[in-house]
Formats: structure tokens, C-alpha cells, sequence
């Protein structure tokens, strides 16, 4: 199992997505925690180092937890991944391994990862992403 946090952030229907450097996948941000930390924490970080900007704590809501099989990995091995939206400040900018953001919305699932789909079905349904 591979366990990971992910930033949700949707403007106008289409939620932000990265690349990362040699890759041809877009991933929701965010990354897999250090030891000892917390959700917010480890999001707090990933989103500082990936994109250059600083997302408030205060402001961070659990929006779920999606588990598939974990891309570019061998068949059994999945991916939790637990979403959280927050507000933010700086201006978001590639950084570290990440080579392109990109703003998705439900009719670019076939750019995406397989635990992305599910968590895409999910702002779908709830009228968070549109197509």
C-alpha cells in the first residue's frame, strides 16, 4: 500500500492537476508523508515544494479517501490516496519534479492516474467537476 495525501483545488469546474517531469500522466499534487507527520502536514509541504505556494492548515477539509492500483506499479500494489481542499497563497508555479500544471476537468480521464478516475467520479457526482 502506498500511502498518499492529495491537494484538491477546483476553480471554475476543472481541478488542478500536475505533471511530472518525464512523465506522460497528470497526478492530483501532493505526495507521500515523512515519518511522523500529518495529513496537513505532509500537504503543507508537498504543495510548498511542488508548486510554490503555501496552503493555510486552518482551512483544510477532508474530502476522501480513494484506494486503486497505484500506476506504474506491479498488478496488487494500490495507492490511498486522502484528499483534502485549503485555501492558499503565493502564485502557483511548476517546481521540484514538476514539469506542467494543468487545470482537468471529468472529460480528461484518459490523461490521468487510475486512483485519479475515482476520485474525479467522486467531484463529478457532486457537482464539483464538470465535463
Amino acid at each position: 500500500m502506498i500511502d498518499k495525501v492529495a491537494w484538491i483545488e477546483l476553480v471554475d469546474g476543472r481541478v488542478l492537476s500536475t505533471r511530472s517531469k518525464g512523465k506522460d500522466t497528470y497526478y492530483l499534487p501532493g505526495g507521500k508523508r515523512e515519518p511522523g507527520e500529518s495529513d496537513v502536514e505532509t500537504l503543507v509541504r508537498e504543495i510548498s515544494e511542488e508548486l510554490s505556494v503555501q496552503l493555510d492548515p486552518a482551512t483544510a477539509v477532508h474530502l476522501g479517501t480513494f484506494e486503486a492500483q497505484a500506476h506504474g506499479h506491479p498488478t496488487g500494489v494500490t495507492v490511498r490516496m486522502t484528499c483534502y481542499t485549503a485555501q492558499y497563497s503565493g502564485t502557483l508555479a511548476a517546481a521540484s519534479e514538476i514539469a506542467e500544471i494543468v487545470w482537468l476537468s471529468a472529460a480528461d480521464t484518459a490523461r490521468i492516474a487510475p486512483v485519479d478516475h475515482l476520485i474525479f467520479a467522486h467531484l463529478q457526482a457532486t457537482g464539483l467537476l464538470h465535463r
